[in-house]
């Protein structure tokens, strides 16, 4: 596969990992699927659920994420699945898809989540960035505008930061910042370091701010 094929394909198994792995166990103990972004990786806000790198980690023991989900589950003991009933999930992983992570992939999204909640936190100092495992992205919003970095998704396959106010299909903004149905979008640079990346998604997220 190519480079961003690789990727792609690394994203939709984490998105599952995230939604089935961890959301979902979390929510049904405590309510929550709020999940938080790490340097290597994303976890739980509520459990001691995480993924580091390539492997899940959990009160006890860990295991690399490969191989069938089904045998995955069993060694993690978790009960998994999405969170039912909070919104219709598009990346659930049936028991008998088979795990296969990119590290190099991997890493390159965890850098680009981290990155965002570090922007979110400069440019926001009352926002508190999630990672929602509906969309794979860290968000916040204030002054009904949300900000947030994407993994990907059918609108754009790899990783990039992006500007939404809630009011944009009644009262689209104009200017070469927006370029995206529900605001503005940035590329992201995925073969650079976190501090880079953290500075690019800041400055993209000021810019924007400028013109709100």
């Amino acid at each position: 596969m190519t480079v961003p094929a690789v990727v792609v394909a690394t994203r939709r198994q984490l998105h599952g990992i995230a939604e089935s792995f961890i959301a979902g166990p979390q929510y049904r103990a405590t309510g929550t699927i709020r999940l938080a972004v790490r340097q290597d990786g994303f976890s739980a806000t509520t459990l001691a659920i995480a993924v580091h790198g390539t492997t899940l980690v959990w009160p006890g023991g860990s295991t690399v994420l490969a191989g069938p989900v089904s045998a995955v589950a069993q060694a993690s003991g978790l009960d998994i699945g999405p969170p039912a009933g909070v919104y219709e999930s598009v990346a659930a992983l049936g028991p008998g898809i088979v795990l296969h992570l990119d590290a190099d992939a991997a890493d390159a999204i965890y850098r680009s989540l981290y990155a965002g909640g570090f922007a979110i936190n400069a440019v926001l100092p009352e926002g508190h960035p999630v990672l929602w495992p509906e969309h794979l992205d860290v968000a916040a919003t204030a002054d009904e505008v949300n900000y947030g970095v994407s993994a990907g998704d059918d609108f754009h396959e790899l990783p990039y930061a992006y500007v939404g106010p809630w009011d944009f299909a009644t009262s689209p903004r104009t200017g070469p910042l927006w370029n995206a149905p529900f605001g503005a979008v940035r590329d992201l640079d995925l073969t650079a370091d976190v501090d880079t990346l953290a500075a690019d998604v800041t400055d993209f997220f000021r810019r924007v701010q400028e013109t709100l």
